[in-house]
């Protein structure tokens, strides 16, 4: 199994298959509207768009685990990140993304080891995860690790299918 075979939904509703994005590298990203990092928002957008052409897919997964800095509606996360961000990247329902609520997705993924080899569960907001086009993390990266640093765009350049 990988992330591609689970099911979760759209922030504006309904399905979204993320077997549309086999064959893609995806950096999977939880986030926060009132996070410290929220800012990151704009790096994200600037990487979908450097990268998207390539075969990158960034997908957002907002969550209101850590510090209620999540607690709006579906609609008012995407009003919030269009509005001040310009987000146009995919982005999920609300999720949990530890504990015995954790969304399957992040099942997936927290078994990953980041640079400092970290495993279990995410940190903060903003902790990003880079899957590869056949269903492997391959990176972990801190949640204060810029969407631009050198070392994610590096893997990310690694990960690109094409």
């Amino acid at each position: 199994m990988s992330i591609f075979d689970v099911r979760i939904n759209a922030l504006t509703g309904g399905s979204l298959a993320l077997d549309q994005f086999r064959g893609n590298a995806v950096l999977v990203v939880n986030v926060a509207s009132r996070c410290g990092m929220t800012p990151q928002y704009a790096a994200l957008q600037a990487l979908a768009d450097a990268y998207t052409d390539r075969g990158l897919v960034v997908l957002g997964v907002p969550c209101n685990q850590f510090g209620d800095q999540e607690p709006g509606t579906a609609a008012e996360i995407a009003e919030f990140c269009r509005t001040n961000y310009g987000v146009r990247f995919p982005m999920t329902e609300k999720v949990q993304v530890n504990g015995e609520d954790r969304h399957p997705l992040y099942a997936e993924l927290v078994d990953a080891a980041d640079a400092r080899g970290h495993t279990g569960d995410v940190r903060w907001n903003f902790e990003k995860f880079l899957v590869a086009p056949d269903g492997q993390v391959v990176a972990r990266f801190h949640p204060r690790v810029a969407p631009d640093a050198p070392e994610l765009t590096s893997a990310v350049e690694k990960a690109l299918p094409r």
